[in-house]
Formats: C-alpha cells, structure tokens, sequence
C-alpha cells in the first residue's frame, strides 16, 4: 500500500484559512503574469492571502495600497471587469475626512478617483486619475504603498520553506524604483515600478503624490510595474497606449476564431460572453499555440489534463485551441524514465512550473508527468481533432508523438497487464492519486477504507477506449487500415471485459475503480458518468446509470455530485467527495447526450446556468459544495475555488453542443443536429460564423412546440446541413 500523509492530508494542499469567495477578487491575465486584486484595486498580502501580481510562478507585488488625503482609504462606488476581461476598473472617492478637532474638513463624495488597469507582456499598468468635484481649488494627494515578497506560488498556498533568498537592496531614481531578489536557484527576480509625472516623495515602499486642481479637474499618474527587463525607449505614457492597444488585439485576434452566440435569455447571453473572454483570457500563446493555462490564481500554468478537456469542450467552438494543446504537449512528451517526476516515455505532461521552489526540487512539478490519464486523452483528443478539422498534416505531423503514447499505455499504463490502465507514484514525493480526483482521500471502499494501489479508474478506461478509437480513425486517415482494425478490436474487447469487472447491479452503476488487488471500489461516484463521455458503457447499461446519477443522492439540482449522498467519505464540502464541478458535469452530459438521454442532458444544463446567476460575474467556478438546491437560494461556494477556471469556464458550451447534439464530418463538409434541444431557458439560440475550415454558416435554432428547427440565415461556401427531428 502506498504511503499515505501523516496527518490525513495532502502535502501539496492549498490552505484553506480565508474564502477566496468572501474577498470576490479581481482577477486579470496576459500569459505568463496575473493579478488577483481586491475590489478596490489594491493587494494586501496578509497571510494566506491570494492577492497580489505573480510572473511565472512569483509574486512581484505582495502589497499595492492607495490611500487619500493623507493615509484616508476611499469608498469603493463599483469595480467592475470589461466584458472581454482585459481591463479592471475601480471607481472610489472619499469618505468624510475631519479635522483634528473632529470638525468636517471633506464632505464626502466631493473627489474621484479612478483606476484603470490591465497586463501586457510581463507588466501591470495602471491609469490612476484624480478628479476634484469641490467649487473651490483644492490640494488632491494619494499615496500607493508598495512592496514585493518574491513568494513561490506554493509559498503563497502554504507551503513552508526553512531557507528562503536574499533580498537586494531597492534602487530608487526620481520616478522609479526597482526591487530585486536572489533565489536560492540563482536567479535574479526583480520588480520595477515606474510613475509619470514622478512621485513628489519615494520612498523603498511609498510614492506620495500632490496636484492642485481647480474645480472639475483632473490630474493623472500612469504606472508601470514590470516582472520583467522595462521597455525604455518611449515614455511611460506612450508604452501604457501601445500595451494597451497590442493587449487588446492579442485577445481580438484570439477571439475572432470563435463563433458568435446570442440566444433569447439575456442573462445566459451574459454568462456565455464571460465564459468565452475568461477561455480567451487564460490563453497564453507559445511557441505552438495557444494554450489555456487552467485557472487563477493556484494554476495559472500548463497542466495537461485540464488544457485537454478545455480543448475538448472547445472543439466544436475554437479547434485552433485543440491544435495549440496537441503541438505543445507533443513537444514536451516524456522520453526517458525519471522517478521524481513520474516520467516515461511516451507519457504526456500533468503541470509545469517556473517558481524558485519548482527549480530547487521543493516540489516536484517543475515538469512533472503524474498524471494517469493525460496520455489518452492526448490520443482521444487528437481523433477528435482529426474529426473537426481534418487537418491530416498535423496530426502526421505529431503522429510519432501519438504512437508513443500509444506505447505507454501498452509498456507502462498497463502495470501489471491485467488489461486496464492503473496508476501508482514513483517517488514519495509524487502526488499519491493521480487522476482527476487527486485528493488523498478521493479513492475509497465502500466502508471508507482508502484503497490500495496501483488504481485502475473507472473514467481512464474510458479514456483508453476513446483513444483506441481515435487511434483507429487517424490509422484510416492515414491509409492503415489493417492496424486501424486492430485498435477497434481491442477498443471492443475493452468494452466487454469493463462491464464484467465493473458493472455492479446492487449499486445500479459502475464501480470508482479497482484497487490493488481487483477488488472493485463499490462507490457511487460521477466517475460512471464520465465511462459515458466516450462511449464505453454498454447501452443496455445506460438507462439504469443515468437514473442513478439523477438521483436525489447523486444530483442536487445545481449538477451531479462527485460522491453520491450517503457514501463513506460523502461531504458537500470536501474538494472531491461531493462537492460540484461544471468540467465535470458537462462531460457526463455529453455522454448522456451520446446515448440519446439530451432531455436529462438538459436538466444538468439548466442547474449549472441557475447556478452561474448566483456568482459574482456570471463566472463558473472550479467547483461549488454539493448542497441540495433550495427555493429562491443560490449555490454554497467551496472556500479556495479557483476563478476563473478554464474547463469550467468551457462548461457551458460543451453544454450547448450536447443539447443540440452537434458533430461535425470534415470529410462530407456537413454539420448534423440530431435531434437538438433547447434547455427550458432558451427559447431561441443564434450562432454566427460557425466554420469548417474556410467555410461557415449562420444558424438559428428556435423551438417549434416539442421541436427544435434549425434555420440557416447565411453561409459562405458549400456546407451542408443535416438535422434529424
């Protein structure tokens, strides 16, 4: 039996002592950097606090505070993230401010002060502007207090370090200052704040500023704080003006891949235009594409598994995405065997980090590979793409990159060739489960004994069988049909072989897992409900499981609970054992759209959109607690969830896929509905430049009593459409 942690928790944990949700942060993003502020724009980096400015795993900025009028904190009027969430603003103005002798000196709400901000290639900027609604002229001050700790991320979640770097002394010029650190990796981190006009007092961690302004008038300071060397040949000005113009072009060109979609409900219109610019915003472009970073502010960085879901969800919407996630993971695949960082070869990356702590082996993920089911669903995803696109000179392209993940399935997956993938660490340090769940507690009998490994999971079986398939289809593609027979051969001795170790009529579903020693883990889990996302449940099977995970144990009327009401280790609360998670419940509902079930697919549609009306933004968290929904109540909020999250921010349009039963057949040039549905809070749903290759078509799908008609409004080339009513 692996070892487990002395205290009955996870090493790698994220503390959990303050609500990410009660502070309802800020959050902004442009590749390698993100912002988490407060409401009012400022950082204070209390302990175990998230805020603050982080650059590849560093926090730059651990404290940015604005007072007025001498050290007076303003009131915040609203603060608020445009639309297509590259800029915050924050909108304050002063409190009553008396005198010494407790006389009113300042009525209130007689100066403004806004603050503009977004990141653009390493740096933070920011458009502070003072406007003074007094009748008379008057002395307007502010003062931003500063400072940088050069926390490892892993320090900012709770991690404790017995030796940290050396702080370099601050250099201070008239309207800068820079703020250096040595790690004990070597490297030189440093953060460079610069103010126009310059500060009329600097200070290593205060810049005050003082302007006389008539009545109606304005002053403005523009900032730039760089994580990386500053650009110096244009004024601060000029570069705020051009960051400004070149991020927002970043993310048009990004987004002018995507389809557009307005339906009758304005509140879903709003929810779905959140989710696509937060998909947008957590893109960060590399040398192979763009890849969606999995979420703010604890996984701000590459994962594997969840830039392939993303991508997956995203497929029907944006494939460019799947392209940019295949090519980089293709790149940084596993060649050689490396037991801290449960490497093999032909395994496909789990995370990435850049930190200080990561360099110096504190913790294992600098490039780590322990996870079980990134490697065929790098497989499952590139058929799909395939599928989508039919971009043959890609997939050739990164073919010797799927033929040896292929292999690792085989050599590597299969530990101890017994026909199903398990996994097992190889190293104390690596993370002890190693799929999706990857809570130390996430695994379990049904007493609550936590099984033994290696641990065959009921969902990577699934993921194998889809890969098989996939691998299947690309072997066609590529004129192979001999070994394409192979693979579906093996992919239908899967499917049977499942069923047998894995149904278990008592519980009316499939098993979590198998532990160790093939003893099933007899829990009802929403792990059965992804074994349907690829097809591998029998269909007989279906009716009795998808009854199972609506149940009154399994679903709460907000989405299907990890761990079904009455299990074991079932608590509302936990990260894993009960809790709701949009990613998943939008791949259960994709597998109960795939066997014909779209009206069930739909009533998870419908409690996930509820569910976003509640949260600040319209933004689908990472996960929400597994409380049963109440009349006129919204969803209990899981404390340190992070959001934005992308694969629950691509939730809601894996969704509308599933409910319009949408595929695509790059081959026939043809799009199919078969037999689409609306969920009952759309009514209508418009969808605008919706492409195979070169070619689109606008659609309007409207409900006609029990039916749903698709309509094309306009097209551009020759693509058909079929819809099955």
């Amino acid at each position: 039996m692996e070892p487990q942690p002395e205290d009955g928790h996870d090493e790698f944990e994220i503390a959990a002592t303050v609500s990410l949700h009660e502070q309802r942060p800020r959050t902004l993003k442009h590749n390698d950097t993100f912002a988490v502020f407060d409401h009012t724009g400022n950082v204070s980096a209390y302990p175990n606090s998230s805020e603050g400015l982080y650059h590849r795993d560093t926090r730059h900025l651990s404290q940015f505070h604005l007072t007025i009028c001498g050290g007076i904190r303003p009131i915040l009027l609203s603060s608020s993230l445009r639309d297509d969430s590259s800029t915050l603003t924050c909108d304050l103005t002063n409190p009553d401010i008396a005198g010494g002798n407790g006389k009113l000196i300042l009525q209130n709400d007689l100066i403004h002060v806004r603050r503009t901000r977004f990141i653009c290639n390493g740096r933070l900027y920011e458009r502070l502007t003072l406007t003074n609604y007094q009748d008379k002229t008057g002395i307007v001050a502010c003062e931003l207090q500063f400072a940088s700790d050069f926390a490892d991320l892993f320090e900012v979640r709770g991690a404790v370090r017995k030796r940290r770097g050396r702080t370099l002394p601050p250099s201070l010029e008239d309207d800068r200052i820079s703020l250096g650190y040595i790690g004990l990796d070597g490297i030189t981190r440093c953060t460079r704040l610069h103010f126009d006009p310059a500060p009329e007092h600097l200070t290593p961690n205060l810049a005050i500023f003082r302007f006389e302004l008539p009545p109606r008038k304005s002053s403005t300071v523009s900032i730039e704080v760089a994580c990386e060397e500053p650009e110096t040949h244009w004024p601060l000005r000029h570069r705020l003006i051009h960051s400004y113009r070149a991020a927002r072009n970043d993310l048009r060109a990004n987004m002018a891949r995507a389809p557009s979609l307005v339906s009758s409900n304005e509140i879903f219109n709003q929810t779905v235009q959140r989710c696509v610019t937060d998909i947008y915003m957590l893109l960060t472009q590399t040398d192979f594409g763009p890849y969606p970073y999995a979420g703010i502010p604890w996984y701000s960085t590459v994962f594997g598994r969840d830039a392939l879901i993303t991508a997956l969800e995203m497929l029907w919407f944006d494939p460019a995405i799947a392209r940019g996630v295949l090519c980089y993971l293709a790149a940084n695949q596993a060649r050689d065997f490396d037991p801290d960082a449960d490497a093999e070869p032909g395994k496909i990356l789990h995370e990435v980090r850049h930190g200080e702590m990561a360099n110096l082996k504190e913790v294992p993920f600098g490039r780590y590979y322990g996870s079980i089911d990134a490697t065929p669903l790098f497989i499952l995803l590139a058929g799909a793409y395939l599928g989508r696109t039919g971009d043959i000179e890609t997939l050739n392209q990164i073919w010797p990159n799927i033929a040896a993940a292929l292999a690792w399935i085989d050599l590597y997956g299969d530990r101890d060739r017994d026909g199903y993938v398990e996994y097992g660490r190889m190293s104390a340090e690596g993370l002890i489960n190693q799929g999706w769940k990857d809570s130390h507690d996430s695994v379990f009998h049904a007493d609550g004994a936590i099984a033994a490994g290696p641990i065959a999971l009921a969902e990577v079986q699934a993921y194998v069988y889809g890969a098989w398939q996939a691998a299947a289809a690309i072997l066609e593609r590529r004129q192979d049909s001999d070994q394409a027979e192979v693979y579906r051969a093996r992919a239908e001795d899967l499917r049977r072989r499942f069923d047998a170790d894995f149904f278990d009529e008592e519980l009316g579903t499939y098993v979590l897992a198998l532990d160790g020693e093939k003893k099933p883990c007899r829990v009802r889990s929403s792990n059965a409900g992804q074994v349907l996302f690829t097809g591998l449940a029998l269909h007989e099977r279906v009716p009795r499981i998808v009854e199972t995970l609506l149940a009154v144990t399994s679903f709460s009327g907000w989405g299907i609970r990890t761990v079904a009401a009455g299990e074991a280790r079932y608590n509302p609360m936990s990260y894993h054992n009960g809790s709701i998670w949009p990613h998943d419940n939008a791949l259960i509902a994709a597998g109960f759209a795939r066997y014909g079930f779209r009206r069930e697919s739909a009533r998870i549609f419908e409690g996930l959109f509820a569910a976003s009306t509640y949260v600040d933004l319209r933004r689908l968290p990472e996960l929400f607690c597994g409380f049963v929904r109440r009349p006129a109540n919204g969803p209990t909020f899981y404390p340190v969830s992070c959001v934005p999250q992308a694969w629950s921010a691509a939730a809601p349009l894996s969704l509308i896929q599933s409910s319009l039963g949408l595929t695509f057949d790059d081959e026939k040039r043809s799009l199919q509905f078969d037999q689409p549905m609306l969920p009952p809070f759309l009514d209508d749903l418009t969808i605008k430049h919706l492409a195979i290759g070169n070619e689109w078509v606008d659609l309007r799908l409207h409900r006609s009593g029990a039916k749903v008609l698709v309509e094309v409004l306009d097209r551009k080339g020759d693509l058909q459409i079929f819809a099955r009513i």
